[in-house]
């Protein structure tokens, strides 16, 4: 299930506001307006743009949205959950069988658990069953990397072309250089462009293709546990011996969480008795 990451759009605005606040307590409101330069940004833009387009396909480039909305977004994996439902549909595996787990499938979203639970109804070795959800693994690794390498090559993009509007601005500034008053404003000029491409690079692109690179390495977790869970359900594992080997994957924190809980649950029950 996936729910609006609200630390993307923070972070980003923050840094902006950061920025703007630097500038403005440096120089006031007249130090921000000098930060500002139409051809600076077209330059930068401009040319990110331009490179964008010669280095993707046109397929590419329309995934470019989902891309983008994909860092605002975030996946709600619940592990303690994940390895509840593989407890239960381990033990009803054991006791009714294999296909009785079909009416189980129609309370789960995940398409990825249904389609390693109907490969354990259909018989298939758990070698195989395996291999074919590793494949698919692979495959979401390669999608998703393709869809970031949009954001890591803008990442690298727009330093480089703030550089190419620093060196026209230079060559423009020494064209002049019978103007001694005007040299400083040139320069502050040019140097402008090198300003708008890094900001963009080290608050937008990279960061955000760090996220996707984090978020898709979580979701290759949570995928290589519902493979050990669907093989110990699909190999009749004993519920309580799939829970212990599923909570492996459980951090320490979370771990001792569910034990004081458990500890709280067996005081109340002797409180009760």
């Amino acid at each position: 299930m996936k729910k609006r990451d609200i630390f993307t759009p923070i972070g980003i605005t923050v840094g902006f506001i950061m920025v703007m606040f630097g500038i403005i307590s440096s120089g006031g409101m007249g130090g921000f307006t000098g930060f500002m330069d139409f051809a600076s940004i077209l330059i930068v833009l401009g040319g990110l743009v331009a490179a964008i387009l010669v280095n993707f396909n046109l397929e590419q480039i329309k995934s470019l949205k989902n891309v983008f909305m994909e860092a605002f977004n975030k996946n709600d994996h619940d592990l303690p959950n994940l390895i509840a439902l593989f407890e239960r549909l381990s033990d009803r595996a054991r006791r009714e069988g294999l296909l009785a787990l079909e009416n189980e499938l129609e309370e789960v979203d995940d398409p990825f658990i249904k389609k390693g639970i109907l490969l354990a109804i259909d018989g298939i070795e758990p070698e195989v069953i395996n291999d074919i959800m590793n494949a698919e693994i692979e495959a979401m690794e390669e999608r998703h990397y393709h869809g970031r390498q949009i954001l890591d090559k803008a990442g690298e993009y727009a330093p480089a072309w703030g550089m190419i509007g620093t060196l026209i601005g230079l060559i423009l500034m020494l064209r002049n250089l019978q103007d001694p008053a005007s040299l400083g404003p040139s320069m502050a000029v040019a140097l402008l462009t090198t300003f708008y491409g890094s900001l963009l690079s080290n608050l937008v692109f990279i960061p955000m293709a760090g996220k996707l690179e984090s978020k898709t390495s979580q979701e290759v977790f949570i995928k290589q546990v519902i493979i050990e869970g669907v093989i110990g359900v699909q190999s009749g594992q004993n519920p309580r011996i799939l829970k212990e080997k599923l909570s492996a994957f459980l951090s320490e924190k979370v771990k001792t969480k569910q034990s004081d809980e458990q500890e709280e649950v067996v005081e109340e029950a002797l409180n009760e008795a």
